[in-house]
């Protein structure tokens, strides 16, 4: 299998071989920052070194290595450093996460002063959470963040979640394939179909399976049609709703994706999600070998490496590819989420055959300081100093720290052309895909309601039944449908319909 480097030092000075340099005495202290310098600002390095924290200790439970868990240690031994503070991180695993912090949160204890997760946790985490304070929600850094990324860290309109990273799946393609002449030929010749950019699932299946297993990049190493995150404890439940919203999201039928609003019957295993999986399950036969065990980490190896025609998830993938110690800089492309012919009017009961895509502004790595945290100014510094204009960028630039756009500045293609070397045009349309996303009217955003760790796990062990060939895509989606119905009773349906009615508010962009 192609590989990325994974190494940090190898990564930055990958990074550093393009970027100018800034010399500065903090870039010259701080080689993470070289490329772009301290960026002034309320967190910049210059105002953060003017904090006295000497004999103070701050305790962070963070995501595994590398993910989100690399740039939350580097961050920490630069805060440590310029305020003279101890900080102790404590790296679990994603599955972990959730409890990690909601035991002892339960118990009345608080014994992380910052704990990371997922932006989905918010409903079950937020009355152990220190809202963000005024004066932080006025910085420089925070008014630059987008309006969908304020709404996925708030309940409600108050931010429990300090934002470090903005998250959507999209899709990732090899634009030196996709656009070959030779290629587009041969796909031609050998199908009768066009080889183009796939606008729906189901041409995506049908070019991943023609690319897959041959190679067909000339670097004597077979190629695969997708990578994608199909290990059932690692995240697969964001994959899966990514392949639903196309055939379940419809437009003229407000009032909820994952459940019905008015009654809270889950929706899950309609036609439109069970077309979805039927897809997902024809997808195991053109992922690379091991690829229906590809956890996150996988796909960005496999994609970012050069191994797959296509990936769909977070960035990351996609800036693994663009990094200078990729064999594919600057030879990948972006574009929405497929979508589909045809879309479930769970109304009429029927499909409606009317093209439909819809994009997934999924879950994101989030943040936020316990109410009973002893420090919480010293670790909403913290937090700022992690997202400020320069590791925020230094970090964008890395693909498997998981640091994804969230600010409007980032959707400035000349931050990629200039300081990563991205080619312009491949710039301008990842830049313009993002956008797009923040402006669609049909979307979906991440499921957040109490006790959705529950919902999620179901879905994956579901999934991952179809995935496996044990159930038919109906008869497992029946059977989350049946434990979800399950964990409503038990959280109680007034309580989780209450919840879910704030999410349904995004969706319908009445929020």
């Amino acid at each position: 299998m192609k590989i990325i480097k994974t190494c940090l030092s190898a990564m930055i000075s990958g990074i550093l071989i393009f970027s100018p340099a800034y010399a500065d005495k903090w870039s010259d202290q701080f080689p993470h920052i070289k490329a772009t310098g301290d960026i002034s600002g309320d967190c910049s390095y210059e105002e953060i070194s003017k904090k006295n924290y000497k004999g103070k200790t701050l305790k962070i439970n963070t995501h595994a290595v590398p993910v989100i868990g690399q740039p939350t240690a580097l961050h920490a031994e630069q805060f440590a450093k310029l305020t003279g503070a101890t900080v102790d991180v404590t790296h679990t695993p994603a599955g972990d996460l959730y409890a990690k912090a909601m035991v002892p949160f339960k118990a009345g204890q608080a014994p992380y002063d910052i704990v990371f997760g997922f932006s989905n946790f918010i409903n079950d985490w937020r009355q152990y959470l220190a809202p963000v304070p005024k004066k932080y929600m006025n910085t420089k850094e925070m008014k630059d963040v987008t309006k969908s990324h304020v709404g996925v860290s708030s309940w409600d309109g108050t931010m429990y979640q300090y934002p470090v990273d903005g998250d959507r799946h999209y899709l990732k393609y090899r634009k030196d394939v996709i656009d070959n002449p030779e290629m587009q030929k041969k796909y031609k010749d050998a199908t009768g179909k066009e080889l183009k950019v796939p606008t729906t699932w189901k041409e995506y299946g049908e070019m991943a399976k023609f690319f897959n297993g041959w190679d067909w990049d000339g670097d004597g190493e077979k190629e695969y049609g997708s990578a994608e995150v199909m290990k059932k404890d690692d995240l697969m439940f964001a994959a899966f709703f990514s392949r639903s919203v196309a055939y379940a999201k419809n437009p003229r039928t407000p009032g909820g994706f994952f459940f019905d609003l008015e009654t809270m019957k889950p929706n899950v295993n309609n036609p439109g999600f069970v077309e979805a999986l039927t897809d997902w399950v024809e997808a195991t036969k053109y992922v690379p070998p091991g690829g229906i065990n590809f956890g996150l980490g996988d796909e960005i190896g496999s994609f970012g490496g050069g191994q797959t025609l296509f990936s769909f998830s977070w960035d990351d993938a996609f800036i693994a590819a663009m990094q200078d110690d990729s064999p594919i800089k600057n030879k990948v492309g972006t574009a929405p989420l497929p979508g589909a012919d045809k879309v479930w009017n769970r109304v009429s009961g029927k499909w409606d055959n009317k093209y439909n895509q819809a994009p997934y502004i999924v879950w994101g790595w989030a943040v936020g300081v316990a109410k009973k945290s002893k420090v919480q100014e010293m670790a909403f510094d913290y937090l700022c100093f992690f997202s400020n204009g320069a590791n925020h960028q230094a970090d964008l630039a890395i693909g498997n720290f998981g640091v994804n756009p969230f600010k409007n500045s980032d959707f400035d293609p000349n931050l990629y052309i200039d300081t990563m070397g991205w080619d312009a045009d491949i710039a301008k349309s990842y830049t313009k895909t993002l956008k797009d996303m923040e402006k669609s009217k049909n979307r979906v955003f991440p499921l957040r309601v109490r006790g959705v760790f529950e919902f999620t796990s179901a879905v994956a062990t579901g999934t991952s039944k179809a995935l496996a060939g044990q159930l038919s895509p109906q008869e497992a989606l029946d059977e989350v449908a049946k434990e979800w119905e399950a964990i409503v009773k038990r959280v109680g349906k007034s309580a989780v319909q209450e919840d879910y009615a704030v999410g349904v508010k995004m969706e319908d962009n009445k929020l």
